[in-house]
């Protein structure tokens, strides 16, 4: 069931970085995001002990020398996520520009199949050692991106799978070497597998699932902010804002917010050369007040509305709504 359950949650990965190259042009980076991720999904389903039977009943006999199709199936989409990763990577080095990254990706992807064809045809130990070298290229190139980002932390976790992958493919390559005969019969260390599957998975759509995660945070935290403002000002709403997708959502309610308090403010019109606007906490508190009730707060001029240096809209956003519950008790 385990076995089942990981190629499950696989597939739902690939399935929404397929969603992310239909609703974004299909550019070489995010396609062989993909194929690397579809990859690592067949792998794990096909390694699925029913599944392995069921393949090797095409080939009763083995493909050659008894060894198994389902094993020789696995190093091959093991080899088709290193090959596409290997573009991924391809796309931050220093020597690849914009320009030429397609002609490179079709390089990279002839010979990935020239490797593939030469499992299928001769020895898996050109598959493992493919995989071997292409990971460990994966996984420098990788920890040159680290950062504390959305990104940054979906690259480390990739970074992870790949490593645990680079290590159990020249594992793979050893035993084969030193022991010919169970050449690529079986696949040694299974749930290893498995969560270096489930690690680079995560780490393909760990940027996607927080972001939304961080936008429906944002909308429940402005849904009172924003519902105030919108009343008082419906004229920075849009007719269709229902009908897109939480992450543009969370920004177009962030934009009205702000739309609406510029207008609050005058549109800078009432710049009046007045109390100079404090930084922290406190300010956010004092537009909130203000918001509350204009009328009897001291009037603030769009000096006051404006994220204060080395906030972010979104986040400047974030702390007038708090502030403005905690001030409103709403």
């Amino acid at each position: 069931m385990i076995f089942w359950l990981t190629a499950l949650a696989v597939w739902i990965a690939a399935g929404a970085r397929v969603g992310r190259v239909l609703v974004r042009p299909a550019t070489t980076v995010r396609v062989a995001i993909v194929v690397a991720v579809a990859c690592v999904a067949a792998a794990s389903t096909v390694a699925i002990p029913d599944v392995a039977v069921s393949i090797d009943r095409l080939a009763p006999g083995g493909v050659r020398d008894g060894e198994r199709l389902s094993v020789l199936l696995v190093i091959s989409m093991w080899v088709g996520f290193t090959t596409a990763t290997t573009v991924v990577a391809a796309a931050t080095w220093p020597i690849t520009s914009r320009k030429n990254l397609r002609h490179s990706a079709m390089i990279i992807y002839a010979l990935g199949t020239a490797v593939v064809l030469a499992v299928l045809m001769w020895s898996a130990r050109f598959g493992w050692g493919a995989v071997t070298f292409g990971s460990v290229v994966i996984a420098i190139t990788g920890l040159r991106a680290l950062d504390w980002t959305p990104l940054g932390r979906g690259i480390a976790i990739f970074v992870a799978g790949t490593a645990l992958v680079a290590a159990l493919s020249a594992w793979q390559l050893r035993h084969e070497i030193l022991d010919d005969s169970v050449t690529a019969r079986t696949q040694e260390f299974a749930w290893a597998w498995s969560i270096a599957s489930l690690l680079i998975s995560i780490g393909a759509i760990f940027i996607l699932v927080e972001i939304w995660i961080r936008a429906r945070v944002l909308l429940r935290r402005v849904r009172v902010l924003h519902r105030v403002l919108t009343e008082r000002f419906p004229e920075v709403t849009q007719d269709d804002a229902e009908h897109t997708t939480t992450v543009l959502r969370a920004s177009d309610q962030v934009a009205q917010i702000m739309d609406a308090l510029f207008l609050q403010a005058g549109s800078g019109a009432f710049v009046d050369g007045g109390s100079t606007p404090i930084e922290g906490p406190e300010r956010a508190r004092s537009v909130a007040r203000w918001v509350i009730d204009p009328l009897q707060s001291d009037p603030l001029d769009t000096r006051w509305i404006s994220p204060p240096g080395g906030v972010s809209t979104r986040r400047w956003v974030g702390d007038i709504a708090v502030a403005y519950a905690k001030e409103s008790g709403s």
